[in-house]
């Protein structure tokens, strides 16, 4: 039975892959005073709530709500668009024809069609912190809001041999000639509380095809940074004469047999575990992986990312973001003011159509969806009207958000648009608010309260109350 709450009334040299992967490089866990964190931990997360880890997968640019999930089969053609809506697993609910095997899976999520703000940016932000104020054109600035998985980790959430949040392929802009689109960071709580930023070095290839077309795709693996954790491990002074692999383990086992090790902060050692903890190196080797589990979520990089994705959960990672990066000479992922329809049609719909279903049945099999949030959003939507060039421009007073497992109702729409999909109709959702129903579905109190750079005490979901409507 179709339920819709709301209805009434409004809105990537010679190194090999797993070579570097067993090198690791997480400094960024330097200055952590974990003590606090503990106290902060013990404070904060009293029950854990269903979702013990969560997969944001991020489609950069601008997902258009209209053309996928809020179709407008009755408005005129230059709002409907081209496309024509599918029946799903949820009687009366219809999405694009385009995602037929993730209609078949409406049944076991939550639809919100009224995510709704005004900060009118290709920045993660709102969706990753619960923030929209600022210069949307700025970078990420230290004095920005921690995101989700910083909170995680200032909390202390998640085994401590490996990282508490992971963002994958790469930072948010390294596509585009590295402007750090602001979001997945520790902001004003310190870059200690960053997220391990795997690398990208995709190479740009015209397979898989899609529906016949021969789209240009990014190919490759994320890897873990070749950083250094601790003072002379450089991979440089290391003798190329004898394999990567084996001189690294011996001289991790040397540096943890020195007595240079008991004089560690707690940070170092904090580093050191995680540089030589067997599940960081295991969770990134797709090698484990079978060939049936690789071609199920593609052989590119959005669908190795979440395969990585998965197997850090499994391992009890918190928090991991996935972003559909923007490379440049290939145009935003997601940000189509032309050509919308075709870019929809033959690369991103069926892309988003193989890697959701896949991981969703992945983790399903598993027994980890329901204790797994994996959320499908983008940070704004688009246009009602189809412009001049065939596509649809930026419009953050409307979008929507895909969510499924983890403690969130199934089957579900929440919110409705007016009849142009123009704006919420009921039930808005603010990014305050849905940052804080993830707070709420993780077990962490949305109205806890971390300090800024001067001592301020600033609430982690910015006043964001959580929807329990789409809480089982």
């Amino acid at each position: 039975m179709l339920r819709v709450l709301g209805t009434a009334n409004r809105l990537c040299d010679g190194i090999t892959r797993r070579e570097v992967m067993r090198v690791g490089g997480l400094s960024l866990f330097s200055g952590l005073n974990w003590s606090r964190v503990a106290q902060a931990a013990n404070a904060a997360v009293t029950n854990r709530g269903p979702a013990k880890s969560v997969i944001m997968f991020n489609l950069l640019g601008g997902p258009s709500h209209i053309d996928m999930f809020d179709m407008k089969p009755q408005a005129a053609l230059e709002i409907r668009g081209e496309f024509s809506p599918i029946a799903t697993s949820v009687p009366g609910l219809t999405i694009c024809e385009h995602l037929p095997r993730l209609a078949q899976w409406m049944h076991r999520g939550t639809l919100i069609r009224t995510f709704s703000h005004m900060f009118n940016s290709h920045d993660p932000l709102p969706f990753m912190t619960g923030f929209t104020d600022g210069n949307p054109a700025a970078q990420a600035m230290p004095t920005d809001p921690p995101d989700i998985g910083a909170i995680c980790q200032y909390l202390g959430l998640g085994p401590k041999d490996l990282p508490g949040a992971v963002c994958m392929p790469c930072f948010p802009g390294s596509g585009q000639k590295g402007h750090r689109r602001r979001g997945p960071y520790g902001g004003f709580l310190g870059k200690r509380y960053d997220p391990l930023f795997t690398l990208c070095k995709p190479t740009f290839a015209r397979e898989p095809k899609f529906n016949d077309y021969d789209p240009v795709m990014a190919i490759g693996e994320p890897v873990p940074p070749t950083a250094d954790a601790l003072e002379d491990m450089t991979v440089e002074r290391l003798d190329r004469r004898r394999s990567l692999i084996s001189q690294i383990d011996g001289e991790f086992a040397r540096k943890q047999a020195s007595a240079g090790i008991d004089t560690m902060s707690d940070a170092q050692r904090r580093a050191f575990l995680l540089l030589t903890s067997g599940r960081t190196r295991d969770a990134f080797d797709l090698n484990l992986e079978t060939a049936a589990t690789r071609d199920a979520y593609g052989r590119h990089l959005p669908g190795a990312s979440l395969i990585i994705a998965r197997r850090l959960v499994e391992s009890g990672v918190p928090f991991v973001s996935v972003h559909q990066e923007i490379f440049d000479h290939y145009g935003h992922a997601y940000d189509m003011h032309s050509n919308n329809f075709g870019m929809l049609k033959n690369l991103n719909l069926p892309l988003l159509d193989q890697v959701i279903p896949a991981l969703l049945q992945d983790l399903d099999s598993r027994g980890l969806l329901d204790s797994t949030l994996v959320v499908v959003m983008g940070e704004m939507g688009r246009t009602p009207k189809v412009n001049a060039s065939a596509g649809r421009d930026h419009w953050p007073q409307c979008g929507f958000s895909l969510l499924f497992g983890g403690g969130v109702k199934q089957g579900l729409v929440y919110g409705s648009t007016d009849a142009i999909g123009a704006y919420p109709d009921s039930h808005p959702v603010s990014p305050a608010d849905f940052v804080a129903t993830v707070y709420q579905l993780m077990g962490i109190d949305p109205h806890l309260t971390v300090p800024d750079r001067s001592g301020r005490p600033i609430f982690i979901a910015h006043g964001g109350e959580p929807v329990h409507e789409i809480i089982a």
